[in-house]
């Protein structure tokens, strides 16, 4: 049975409402075809709403696009919402592993319900695909043969920022960001290669997470009188932060960077503060190539909306499993046939085409994007064909 995207829609929202025995209840597929179950934990209420939503629009366009299927597999949803807690993805993927029987599950955005996301399909050796999340722990010292992302490592962009900065001719620049892991370690990659390159990192700079009491930030910033500024913080407070920034004259003086999340889906919010802000991501919003262009008039006639990098990943994820898919035809799904060719794919994303890194995250160009209106225009290439160091997998 296909659904339209009306009705997709509705379901999502009915997601917001139902318990997780509730939404299971989907309707039943063609009966005696070979079924893919695929259970979509995501953030579906919530402040991460908006990013679990996107996810599986994107998957479902891809699947669309296939007519139903992956693999000559008809793909049966089962969906349950991961509330961005821990607690909530742990108890949420074992229920979609032990009760409904998935065979892959795909979530989330946030890295630390990913993490324990990654713990259950460790345990159960259960196929995981990340669309989000950025932690780099889960491609890197908990990485797994099951486990696999489609977005990037928290490293990634930034360490393209720091290098990008120094090619720049700063030399001395303070790092804001929250307290938590995003922050931290979208700080420490700017910092690695930033002081790679001969800068100097004369301060980081944090605020408790999910304040968005900036002051004290902006004030010390402004005594430290640095070359210029990066910033790590998404959605909303990533808003405020440039906003503040701007109203107290620092974007004038000081010249703001950050990774892509600061200006990603938060330019409406900012009413222009973030014009000619920089930030580096794998996405942009008018990359120069045909795919990209198919999937956003796609995904716009199908949704009546733009699509966002969370859209691309949740795509993306549709794509990695089908290539996994294609490997093993009809019967019982080989999970080691789908681990290996999922392994050697070679991704045909709106981003620009990546491959798998050992550690299964993706190796991909890096943007430099500007802030022009209410896009993240592209400027060039900040890095090309950028691979996470895996730091701790023993895979």
């Amino acid at each position: 049975m296909k659904h339209s995207q009306r009705q997709w829609r509705g379901l999502a929202g009915a997601v917001a409402a139902a318990s997780l025995a509730a939404v299971a209840l989907l309707p039943a597929l063609a009966q005696g075809a070979d079924k893919v179950k695929v259970g979509l934990l995501l953030p579906y209420t919530g402040t991460y709403a908006a990013l679990g939503n996107a996810i599986a629009n994107g998957f479902r366009q891809h699947v669309a696009e296939h007519d139903g299927k992956l693999g000559g597999r008809e793909v049966e949803y089962f969906l349950a919402d991961d509330k961005s807690d821990p607690a909530t993805a742990t108890e949420n993927a074992s229920k979609l592993i032990k009760r409904d029987g998935v065979d892959v599950l795909v979530g989330t955005a946030h890295s630390g319900a990913a993490l324990a996301m990654a713990k259950v399909a460790r345990d159960t050796k259960t196929l995981l695909i990340i669309p989000t999340a950025g932690s780099d722990e889960l491609t890197g010292s908990l990485c797994a043969p099951t486990v696999f992302r489609t977005s990037m490592s928290t490293w990634q962009p930034a360490y393209a920022m720091g290098k990008l900065a120094a090619e720049r001719g700063h030399r001395n620049v303070v790092t804001v960001s929250w307290k938590y892991s995003f922050g931290e370690q979208s700080a420490a990659g700017f910092k690695e290669a930033f002081e790679q390159a001969g800068g100097k990192v004369a301060k980081e700079l944090f605020v408790p997470f999910p304040s968005v009491d900036f002051q004290h930030l902006l004030d010390e910033v402004a005594s430290l009188r640095p070359d210029a500024v990066f910033a790590s913080f998404v959605g909303s407070g990533a808003a405020k932060f440039v906003k503040d920034y701007d109203a107290a004259g620092l974007k004038a003086k000081i010249p703001l960077y950050g990774t892509g999340y600061l200006t990603e889906g938060t330019l409406e919010a900012m009413n222009g503060a973030g014009e000619g802000v920089l930030t580096t991501l794998h996405y942009a919003d008018d990359l120069p190539n045909a795919k990209d262009k198919s999937f956003r008039t796609a995904y716009a006639a199908a949704y009546s909306t733009q699509p966002d990098v969370y859209a691309v990943h949740g795509y993306d994820a549709a794509q990695l499993l089908r290539a996994g898919l294609e490997a093993v035809k009809g019967g019982k799904l080989d999970q080691a046939a789908m681990i290996t060719a999922m392994e050697s794919a070679k991704i045909d994303s709106p981003r620009g085409a990546f491959t798998m890194s050992k550690a299964h995250n993706p190796v991909q160009d890096i943007y430099l994007r500007k802030v022009e209106g209410r896009e993240n225009k592209l400027v060039g290439v900040a890095q090309k064909a950028l691979a996470d160091p895996a730091r701790g997998c023993s895979m």
